[in-house]
């Protein structure tokens, strides 16, 4: 249960759901340490958030696309977090070339190298939680974003293998499966609302699954039903459908 006692680090904190992610644990009077790669927007998220919590916020430079995912600063951070959040992702179309490199080193790569350094050190002490906002579109193959969603579904198999690795060793892995989000890049394109969520729906899921000792989530919660229904369908009749 996230407690005013307790630090949580959102690695990607500049999104608008790293920022909602941060908004409700402040809510609840956790310290915050802030990371990512825009140093201008960190200061003005750790601003807005300053009162919230109580003076207790720090921001950090993290880009995954450094050397071990960015985690260099880990070592800095004074007190080791005992809940760390990754919202890092980027969406992309591109099948080949340096876009879908980026995408693959944005959506994967560096998210598992630095969940991994901070894997190690939650294992070494004893305690701690690991949250990563994945996503349904890893969880099968799909014409139009085969990369990103192949990204998505090597994320997925990471967190479920910290998982597995970690349950006895304190540390609790968080897997969350989000839909469609509305963010200001997905402004003006048509959306069932029944399948899309808002960042602070997927900043309460975070919460709720780490308070209820959940594994996998999924945002908003019919996705758990669609992507069943998705995965069900076989190949030879998947490979027909314009998904």
């Amino acid at each position: 249960m996230p407690t005013k006692d307790q630090t949580v680090l959102v690695v990607g904190a500049t999104s608008e759901i790293g920022a909602a992610i941060a908004h409700r644990f402040a809510e609840e009077g956790c310290a915050l340490q802030l990371a990512g790669r825009n140093a201008a927007r960190l200061d003005a998220v750790a601003a807005e958030l300053h009162e919230l919590a109580d003076g207790r916020v720090s921001t950090h430079f993290c880009d995954v696309l450094g050397p071990e995912g960015g985690s260099a600063f880990i070592d800095d951070l004074e007190p080791l977090p005992d809940i760390a959040v990754c919202v890092v992702g980027l969406y992309g179309r591109a099948s080949i070339g340096e876009e879908a490199l980026r995408v693959m080193r944005t959506n994967y790569v560096g998210p598992a190298l630095l969940l991994g350094s901070i894997a190690a050190r939650f294992e070494s002490r004893g305690h701690g939680v690991l949250v990563g906002i994945s996503s349904v579109s890893g969880e099968r193959g799909r014409a139009h974003n085969a990369v990103y969603g192949s990204a998505k579904s090597g994320f997925t198999a990471l967190l479920s293998g910290l998982r597995n690795r970690l349950h006895g060793a304190g540390v609790h892995v968080v897997t969350v499966k989000a839909g469609y989000v509305n963010t200001r890049a997905s402004e003006g394109l048509s959306r069932p609302r029944s399948l899309t969520a808002s960042p602070q729906d997927v900043a309460e899921a975070v919460f709720r699954a780490i308070r209820r000792r959940r594994d996998v989530v999924y945002v908003a919660g019919i996705w758990r039903l669609v992507m069943w229904a998705v995965r069900a369908v076989p190949e030879r009749w998947f490979k027909r459908l314009e998904l």
